[in-house]
């Protein structure tokens, strides 16, 4: 029965859904354990009972994790829902692409974020064919024509690679262009440089649906890391102080901090960035947008916890 489902939704344009309500979606990741794996098809379950448009599965360089990942897509499947593979540029061929996508519209899967990719360390370039995400999605238009709906990135904040926040800008609107469907966000904490983005955006003619990322406050040092290894992200300063009040001594990556407080601010700090996560649901709700993807981190009590909260989604 949920193959059958599978089967007849998998022609559903999340671009045109977006137009007549706000979605809720979610991303996983494919894990690195068979352990891993073996647990996940219960955190899909669970995701499910929330009936997400679609969940989405990142990808490794070059199709690193391509097997876990097309395993992780299939789990999404054998639940009821779509899955979204995430697709890179890095390491990629013309005719490896090729051969990828055709073997995902062998399995059913037709819908897609296309993405440059985070550059491996010590890497200059892609490695392969192509450099950026406009050449990937004009590629896979050429090649396939509308057989899959793509997703693209957006940086509210700029791509950390980007020469400036216009350049960014414009880049999108070649993306749209280029034949993209909507646009799914890189994390932002920052609402007012949000909106500032988001009416930069209409006004440079990128009319693309606009599903948000959204990524939980859970843990100190993952929120650090998350802001400034990758994506030069603003911490707002009421963000900041929850990270302050909380600090664990010396600094909140020691494995053996000499903190005797040191659990009792990891738990408090869990908490106001739960909180921190629902004000923030709230205030993109209330601006409108297109829908909201949560990052899962494969962890689905506390992303639970956030839906039930904020009321995003109740279960029936």
């Amino acid at each position: 029965m949920k193959a059958e489902v599978t089967s007849a939704m998998a022609q559903i344009k999340f671009s045109t859904m977006m137009k007549e309500k706000q979605l809720l979606s979610f991303e996983l990741f494919p894990p690195k354990t068979d352990k891993g794996m073996e647990n996940l098809p219960v955190t899909i379950e669970h995701l499910c009972e929330f009936r997400p448009e679609y969940i989405s599965c990142t990808y490794g360089a070059g199709g690193a994790n391509v097997g876990r990942n097309m395993d992780v897509c299939k789990m999404i499947q054998n639940a009821g829902t779509i899955p979204v593979t995430h697709f890179t540029c890095i390491g990629n061929t013309r005719e490896g692409i090729r051969d990828q996508l055709k073997m995902y519209l062998d399995h059913g899967i037709d819908h897609m974020l296309a993405l440059r990719g985070d550059l491996p360390f010590g890497w200059t370039g892609t490695g392969g064919d192509f450099k950026y995400a406009t050449d990937l999605v004009a590629f896979v238009r050429k090649e396939f024509g509308d057989k899959f709906e793509i997703a693209v990135g957006g940086s509210p904040e700029g791509h950390i690679a980007s020469r400036s926040f216009e350049t960014d800008i414009a880049v999108l609107k070649q993306k749209q262009d280029n034949g993209a469907d909507y646009v799914m966000t890189q994390l932002c904490w920052d609402m007012e440089q949000f909106k500032r983005w988001l009416d930069a955006i209409r006004k440079a003619g990128v009319t693309l649906p606009v599903d948000v990322g959204v990524m939980p406050i859970l843990d100190e040092a993952a929120t650090i890391n998350m802001a400034l290894s990758r994506n030069a992200c603003v911490m707002p300063r009421e963000l900041c102080k929850i990270i302050s009040k909380n600090w664990i001594f010396p600094n909140p990556f020691e494995k053996d901090p000499f903190d005797v407080a040191a659990e009792q601010k990891r738990a408090d700090f869990k908490k106001a960035g739960m909180e921190y996560t629902i004000r923030q649901i709230d205030e993109y709700r209330a601006l409108g947008v297109n829908g909201i993807h949560l990052y899962v981190l494969n962890k689905w009590k506390d992303v639970t916890e956030i839906i039930n909260e904020s009321g995003i989604r109740t279960i029936v």
